[in-house]
C-alpha cells in the first residue's frame, strides 16, 4: 500500500454502506466547497460500476491512495449535517464494539428513503387551533359528545395550536369540531403544545418513589431499572416521568420490543400528552418513517415511540431515553449490523449525558447482575396498581391424562366454569399453525422441509405444508409420497387447531386467534383487540404476542399448554426465557377487580425451574440462574462472540472456520476459550450447511483484542469468498 501523503486537495473521507471496513476517499465534486463543518452530510459517490449514498465523516488534506486515482463524489446532497457530533461518536463506538464495517452501521442510524437518496424535506404538519367561537363555547354544552368535548377542553386547556399528529387520537371529533366552526386550520407553530400534558394519575408510594428516583438524575447519565410487577403502572410511571422531561422542552425516546405495542402505547400517550408526538417501526411506509425521523431530527417531535431501529434517530434537545420491556430479544438485531438496542441505548445515554430508564415485569439477568453490581439503580413495584391482586398458579400434571388435542379435562373445566362467570380465558401456545407435523401412520415418513433441517408445519386453513424457517410451502398432501398407501395424519398442536377443538366445545362463544398469521392484515390486530376490551370476546387463544405488554382486564384465566418444550432447551438462554414468558403470560390474568388464576400443563411438575418460579418468584430463579451462570463462566460473568458461517456445500463453512481457528492460534495467547467449528444447531437452513465457532472469554477486553486482530486476517482468507459468514458480540440465541 502507498504511503498516505498531504496533497493540495481537499479529501472526503466517506463511510460507503458495504460489507468492507473502513472509509473511502474522495475528491470534493467539480466546482463544490466541503467545509469541515459538513461532516454528517451524504455524500453521492461512485462505487464499482454503482453509485452508492454514502456519509461524510471528515475531511482531510491526505490520502493514502494517489491522488490521481481518487474518482470525485457526485454530489453533496444535504444543505446541513443529519447527523451530530454526538450520534457520529456513538456509531463510530458501536462499529467498534460489534466489529462491524462503519459504512453499514450508520445507514442503520437512517430511514430508508435517506439511505435511497430522497431528500431530507419535512413537509408541512396541519396545525388546528381554537377559532374565536370556539374561545367562548363552554366543554360543557358538548356533553352529549364526550371526545368533541374533551378535544375542545383539551385545546382550551393548551391554549395555542396543536399538530394534526398530535391529534390523532380525535382525529372524528376533529372533524365534528371543524364542521361546527369551534376549531379552524391554523399556521404551523414551532414547538407547539410542546409541554403541555392532562392531569397524571395519582401515584401510590412505590411508583412516586421511582418517579422521583429518576426525575432527581435528569440532566445526568444514570441507568434505572424499572422492577415491576405485570399490572404495577410501570407505564404511568413513564408517562409522569416524561412530563417532567417536556416541561424542560427536551425530547424523550421510547423504544419498545415489538410493532404490536405501539398503537396502543401511541394512544395512551396521545390522550396524555399535547405534544407532537410521532412512532416509527417496519408496518409504516417508507415517508411516514423519513418525516418521523424528520421530526424528531428537526426538533419538531418532542416523543419518538418506536422499535430497535428507532435507537440512532438524533435529538437535539436530548432528555431521555426508555426501553419498555427491556429483557425482550427482539432489542437484539440478528442480521447485518448484529447490535443490542439496550446496551448501545445505555451507551448512547452515558454520551448525551442523560438518563435511560429501563423497565420490565422480568428483567434480563445481565441488567439483574448490574443491579447487584451497582452499576444500576433498581426500582421496584411489588404491587399491582389498584385493587388487583396477582394471580394464582396451579401446576396441572397432565401425565396418563385423557387429553383433546392437547386442552386436558381439569383445564376445559376450569374455562368453562370462567365462561359461565361471563369473564374471559386466555389460552397461549407458541406454536403457530395446525400441527408441526404431517406423518404417514404406516410407513412413518414426515414431512420435511427440503431446504431445512425442519418440519414441514400444517396449515389446514391454506391447505398448504409451511417451513417456517425458510417460508418454503407445497399443497397439503393427500397420499404418502412414501409408501403410496398410509394414512396420513397430524401430530402435535398447533393455535390453528386448538381454535378448532375449542370450536366444537364452546361452540356458543366467541374464540379470537390471535398470531402471525391473524394479524397480517393491516389494522386487523388492533381490531382484535378492541373486540376483546369491549367484551366481545370469551376466548382468545394465540402465540408470543399475547405476553407482549396487553392490558385484558376481563381476562380472569389464563392457560399455557404446553411449558415442557422450553424446560430442556440446549442454548443456556432457554431456562431464562422461559420462565419470562410464564410470568409475562400469566401477567394478563386478574388486572382489573376480578381474582386471576393461571394454569400450567406439564409432565414435569417437580421441575427445579418450576418450582423455583412459582414458589419463590422471578427474582429467586433469577439469583438461581445467575448463581449457575457464575459457575460456568457463562454471560454475564463471561464474554462472548458467535462466528457463523454458511454454504451450499458443507466442506465450505467448516474449511473456512478451520482456517479461523488456524489464525486465532497464532493470535490467541490462550486467554480467550475457542468452541467448536461445530454444526448449528439447525445444521441446514434454506439450502444452506450452517457452521459455527464460539469464542469466549472471563475478560472483555481480551475478547475484543482478539477480535481486533483476527477481523483483518478472515478478509484475508481465500476461504472467506466462498461462504457468507457473520460475527455476533454478545449473542443472546446459540442458533
Amino acid at each position: 500500500m502507498p504511503n498516505c501523503e498531504t496533497s493540495g486537495n481537499l479529501i472526503l473521507k466517506v463511510a460507503v454502506p458495504v460489507p468492507l471496513d473502513g472509509l473511502f476517499d474522495y475528491l470534493p465534486p467539480a466546482g463544490v466547497s466541503v467545509p469541515a463543518w459538513q461532516v454528517g452530510v451524504r455524500v453521492l459517490v461512485p462505487f464499482g460500476k454503482r453509485q452508492q449514498v454514502g456519509i461524510l465523516l471528515a475531511v482531510a488534506d491526505n490520502s493514502c491512495v494517489r491522488i490521481d486515482k481518487l474518482k470525485p463524489a457526485i454530489a453533496i446532497m444535504d444543505a446541513q449535517p443529519l447527523l451530530a457530533d454526538t450520534d457520529i461518536r456513538l456509531l463510530r463506538w458501536a462499529s467498534r464494539y460489534y466489529h462491524h464495517p462503519i459504512g453499514e452501521v450508520l445507514a442503520a442510524a437512517f430511514p430508508v428513503a435517506l439511505r435511497q437518496g430522497r431528500p431530507a424535506l419535512l413537509q408541512h404538519q396541519p396545525c388546528f387551533g381554537l377559532s374565536p367561537q370556539g374561545q367562548l363555547v363552554s366543554p360543557e354544552q358538548l356533553r352529549r359528545a364526550p371526545k368533541q368535548q374533551a378535544l375542545l377542553a383539551l385545546l382550551q386547556a393548551t391554549g395555542s395550536a396543536m399538530t394534526g399528529a398530535a391529534l390523532s387520537a380525535y382525529k372524528p371529533a376533529l372533524k365534528a369540531l371543524l364542521d361546527k366552526g369551534l376549531v379552524m386550520a391554523q399556521d404551523p407553530v414551532a414547538g407547539a403544545g410542546l409541554a403541555v400534558t392532562k392531569t397524571a394519575l395519582p401515584a401510590n408510594p412505590e411508583q412516586q418513589a421511582a418517579i422521583d428516583a429518576v426525575i432527581a438524575n435528569l440532566g445526568r447519565f444514570a441507568v434505572s431499572l424499572l422492577e415491576g410487577v405485570t399490572g404495577s403502572g410501570k407505564t404511568e410511571v413513564y408517562m409522569q416521568i416524561i412530563a417532567k422531561v417536556l416541561a424542560q422542552g427536551k425530547q424523550v425516546l421510547v423504544l419498545l420490543p415489538e410493532i404490536s405495542l405501539t398503537p396502543q402505547l401511541e394512544q395512551r400517550f396521545l390522550k396524555r400528552f399535547a405534544v407532537n408526538l410521532v412512532s416509527t417501526h417496519s408496518k409504516l411506509t417508507d415517508n411516514q418513517r423519513l418525516q418521523a425521523w424528520l421530526s424528531m431530527q428537526q426538533g419538531h417531535a418532542a416523543i419518538m415511540l418506536g422499535t430497535r431501529s428507532a435507537l440512532f434517530t438524533p435529538m437535539p434537545r436530548p432528555g431521555l431515553i426508555i426501553l419498555d420491556e427491556e429483557h425482550d430479544s427482539s432489542f437484539k438485531q440478528q442480521e447485518g449490523f448484529r447490535f443490542s438496542a439496550r446496551d448501545v441505548a445505555i451507551a448512547r445515554a452515558k454520551g448525551l449525558g442523560i438518563p435511560v430508564l429501563l423497565g420490565s415485569a422480568t428483567p434480563s439477568l445481565e441488567s439483574m447482575a448490574n443491579v447487584a453490581q451497582h452499576r444500576y439503580q433498581l426500582l421496584h413495584l411489588p404491587n399491582r396498581a389498584g385493587n388487583a391482586t396477582a394471580p394464582s398458579f396451579q401446576l396441572l400434571d397432565i401425565r396418563n391424562k385423557r387429553m383433546q388435542a392437547g386442552l386436558s379435562e381439569p383445564l376445559l373445566a376450569e374455562i368453562q366454569a370462567t365462561l359461565a362467570k361471563k369473564q374471559q380465558a386466555l389460552i397461549f401456545l407458541n406454536r403457530r399453525g395446525y400441527a408441526p407435523v404431517q406423518i404417514c401412520h404406516g410407513c412413518g415418513w414426515v414431512s420435511r422441509c427440503r431446504r431445512c433441517d425442519a418440519n414441514l408445519v400444517i396449515h389446514a386453513a391454506d391447505r398448504l405444508l409451511r417451513c417456517h424457517h425458510c417460508g418454503s410451502e407445497q399443497p397439503l398432501l393427500k397420499q404418502c409420497p412414501a409408501c403410496k398407501t398410509g394414512e396420513l395424519q397430524a401430530l402435535g398442536l398447533g393455535t390453528e387447531r386448538i381454535e378448532q377443538t375449542l370450536a366444537s366445545l364452546f361452540p356458543d362463544k366467541t374464540i379470537v386467534r390471535l398470531d402471525r398469521d391473524t394479524t397480517q392484515r393491516k389494522g386487523s390486530l388492533e381490531q382484535y383487540l378492541e373486540q376483546i376490551h369491549d367484551g366481545q370476546v370469551d376466548i382468545i387463544l394465540g402465540t408470543q404476542m399475547l405476553a407482549k405488554g396487553h392490558h385484558f382486564p376481563g381476562v380472569t384465566l389464563v392457560a399455557i399448554l404446553d411449558i415442557d418444550s422450553g424446560l430442556f432447551s440446549i442454548d443456556y438462554h432457554g431456562s431464562e426465557r422461559l420462565a419470562q414468558l410464564i410470568v409475562q403470560v400469566a401477567g394478563r390474568a386478574g388486572r382489573a377487580d376480578q381474582p386471576g388464576k393461571v394454569v400450567l400443563q406439564t409432565r414435569h411438575p417437580q421441575h427445579p425451574l418450576l418450582e423455583t418460579l412459582l414458589s419463590k418468584g422471578y427474582r429467586a430463579f433469577a439469583q438461581s440462574a445467575l448463581q449457575e451462570r457464575r459457575q460456568a463462566g457463562l454471560p454475564p460473568f463471561g464474554h462472548q462472540a458467535l462466528l457463523r458461517a454458511q454454504a451450499g456445500k458443507a466442506e465450505e463453512p467448516q474449511q473456512f472456520l478451520q482456517a479461523v481457528c488456524q489464525k486465532i492460534s497464532e493470535l490467541n495467547p490462550g486467554k480467550v476459550q475457542v468452541l467448536g467449528p461445530v454444526t448449528a444447531p439447525m445444521a441446514r437452513r434454506a439450502g444452506l450447511f450452517r457452521y459455527q465457532l464460539l469464542l469466549q472469554s472471563p475478560q472483555r477486553k481480551e475478547l475484543h483484542h482478539l477480535l481486533d486482530n483476527l477481523l483483518p486476517a478472515i478478509y484475508a482468507l481465500k476461504q472467506a469468498k466462498k461462504v457468507r459468514w457473520s460475527l455476533d458480540v454478545d449473542p443472546v440465541d446459540l442458533y
